[in-house]
């Protein structure tokens, strides 16, 4: 509890259920009705203010809170959740015949009742299910299968259009939306990515289905996702007896839905839709790749049923791909900043969807010899809702003399570091993680990260710079900063660097684990370091170690043991460990504390961590747990040994409930510790 005075808490309770009301109002005016009352810095101001009170009187955030959207700590897996109603795909219609065909099979089905449709933009993106209970934000999973999906809760939370709370306390209600990234954001993202050295996204969807799917919700909170509902699922108010009401229904709690869906009296209305939708594509800030046409009235659709695949009372039309042809002048390899190669397409510069074509992501060496491109080759190109464009296919008709196979390079064209291809993947990688130039930024961020060396303050800002100004080349380097030349930089000033500089002096007393794994060595996650650490005692024992020593250590495995080989064989990972230990950086494995004996009520036992813990973050709890012989898993299942419920615990302690596993509060979790 707070040591403040019981009045200013109590004034500051009272603000912070102002400031709520107040922004679930202006978010509900900006975002659903299209119509905002104050401007965008009023409105952060209100957020900001309510941040301030939460921070100063933790006990105070609630589980609507704004401040919740800026994404926890990150998952070690997605739960899986059984939809109730399965959520469905859609068939398809490639033109009108195929609609016309659709529509007297539907009337067949419901035996001549001529039906309304609703038509809507066929946004690109990643269906999900949202529920709430009491009005607040329950649960969000993907669509999956159609029949289960994954949890992605605290991802979908940090969308800004996803209402942490309803408009009013309904009971139980589940809504189907689309997640999105728009076009403004998409461009946006794949600069920073294209900067940072990573290969770009290819289409919107791909990125906003990889960023609902992140195991860190902060870097979800990043990506600028958006959301619009398209569908009422289950309400405990009741469902309208017709779609487009159910749509109404949802924007009077706050959902928001797509203000271009339309109702269609007949199939020529929705052509007419559909042709004007097409006209004016381009002007929308999402990606779109058709309509969906569906039935309005409830009992219609009930009546027309559906497969087992898709239901009879709706099906998307699909427009054209839009494509062009071109020539392959060269194929180039980019270097992501985690070490991926990435095969290029530079072209002939082509004329496509109102934008000049010159360069097409070929994924990786396998797409290439699938579709045989070369060099020299006159290829299809298409954007099918895509914003990068993708080689459909050769036309080996136009197959020119001397046209060029393409290998994927030995070593690294950056740095000459060795290209490694793993069994049953389809990347080629630069093992060069630390010494890597198309690497450094990453390499440099993860070895200060907090599971890393926790070098508090050097984030990606500062980063950017110290690589900008050259004064850094990789992590060593960071041991020969100066007070001076720190200073210099922006936002920094003579204190800021003297905090730094002793932040990295305070790394050289990390243990040996965190430090093997802010080397970011591939497959080396935070517990094959501590195996490791403990196995080998030092850094330098642990290079020098053979394939088949590492093997050996419990826990590690063919593909761990085969990395750290590759990490030590290559001279500028050998060079860069010898100038860290050069400065002081060599940690030794410490003994390990009493409690990993086996009186540990942790030792050898599955937790899993659920809620919030007064007085620690889920990475402190996970590293007391770890260090007594327990084992942290991110999903609650038969082989869990236990579970520890914090705060707002969530549909993991209802899981464990149903499985009958042992649960624990924070304070007997405490005890737990102190034993």
């Amino acid at each position: 509890m707070s040591r403040h005075e019981p009045g200013e808490r109590a004034a500051s309770e009272r603000r912070a259920a102002e400031l709520r009301e107040s922004i679930a109002h202006h978010r509900k005016r900006y975002y659903v009705d299209d119509d905002p009352e104050i401007s965008d810095g009023e409105y952060d101001a209100l957020e900001r203010e309510l941040v301030a009170i939460e921070t100063r009187f933790p006990e105070l955030r609630t589980p609507d809170s704004p401040t919740l959207r800026v994404g926890g700590a990150p998952a070690e897996a997605f739960e899986t959740f059984t939809h109730e109603i399965p959520l469905l795909s859609l068939d398809n219609a490639y033109d009108v015949e195929e609609l016309r065909e659709w529509e007297a099979r539907l009337l067949k089905a419901i035996e001549g009742d001529r039906p309304t449709y609703v038509v809507e933009p066929k946004i690109d993106g990643l269906s999900i299910a949202v529920h709430w209970r009491d009005g607040l934000l329950e649960r969000a999973v993907t669509r999956g299968d159609g029949a289960v999906g994954e949890v992605v809760t605290g991802n979908v939370r940090t969308i800004p259009s996803v209402p942490l709370r309803l408009t009013r306390a309904v009971a139980a209600f589940e809504a189907r939306g689309e997640v999105y990234m728009p076009r403004s954001a998409f461009r946006e993202l794949n600069r920073r990515r294209e900067e940072g050295g990573e290969p770009p996204f290819a289409n919107p969807r791909n990125a906003a289905a990889g960023s609902v799917r992140l195991l860190d919700p902060r870097i979800t909170a990043d990506r600028r996702l958006d959301c619009l509902f398209y569908g009422l699922a289950r309400s405990s108010d009741g469902v309208p007896p017709t779609h487009f009401e159910g749509l109404r229904a949802m924007r009077d709690l706050g959902l928001r839905t797509n203000l271009r869906n339309d109702v269609a009296a007949d199939l020529d209305a929705v052509l007419r839709y559909i042709e004007r939708l097409q006209a004016t594509r381009e002007e929308l800030d999402y990606e779109i790749d058709g309509v969906v046409v569906k039935v309005d009235r409830l009992d219609q659709r009930e009546r027309a049923g559906a497969t087992s695949k898709f239901p009879r009372w709706a099906i998307a039309y699909k427009y054209p791909a839009q494509q062009a042809t071109t020539v392959v002048r060269d194929i180039v390899v980019q270097v992501g900043r985690t070490g991926t190669l990435t095969p290029v397409a530079e072209l002939e510069p082509v004329q496509l969807a109102g934008t000049t074509v010159s360069r097409a992501s070929l994924h990786n060496s396998d797409e290439i010899e699938r579709k045989d491109v070369r060099v020299r080759d006159t290829v299809v190109v298409e954007k099918a809702g895509e914003i990068i464009p993708q080689v459909v296919k050769v036309v080996t008709s136009k197959r020119r003399r001397g046209a060029r196979k393409f290998r994927m390079p030995e070593t690294c064209p950056v740095c000459g570091s060795a290209v490694v291809r793993e069994e049953g993947e389809v990347a080629h990688r630069c093992t060069g993680a630390q010494t890597c130039p198309a690497q450094r930024r990453e390499a440099l961020l993860h070895f200060a990260s907090r599971t890393g060396m926790d070098i508090q303050g050097l984030g990606e800002s500062l980063v950017d710079q110290l690589l900008r100004r050259e004064m850094v080349r990789d992590v060593a380097d960071l041991y020969r900063l100066e007070a001076g030349a720190l200073a210099e930089l922006e936002r920094m000033g003579e204190k800021s660097a003297a905090n730094l500089l002793g932040e990295i002096e305070a790394s050289k007393r990390r243990p040996l684990n965190r430090l093997i794994y802010a080397l970011g060595i591939r497959h080396v996650g935070e517990r094959a370091a501590r195996q490791l650490a403990g196995a080998f005692g030092s850094l330098t024992a642990l290079l020098d170690a053979g394939e088949d020593s590492i093997l050996a250590v419990e826990e590690i495995g063919p593909k761990t043991a085969r990395q750290v080989r590759l990490f030590a064989e290559q001279r500028g990972n050998r060079e860069l460990v010898e100038r860290l230990i050069a400065a002081g950086v060599d940690p030794r494995e410490e003994s390990r504390p009493a409690a990993t004996a086996p009186g540990s009520p942790f030792a050898g036992k599955s937790v899993v961590l659920t809620g919030t813990l007064p007085g620690r973050t889920r990475e402190e709890a996970k590293s007391e747990i770890e260090a007594r012989g327990g084992r942290v898993t991110g999903s609650v299942s038969a082989k869990t040994d236990l579970v520890v419920a914090g705060q707002a615990a969530g549909s993991k302690l209802d899981r464990a409930r149903s499985l009958g596993v042992e649960i624990v509060d924070p304070e007997e979790f405490e005890r737990m510790l102190s034993r």
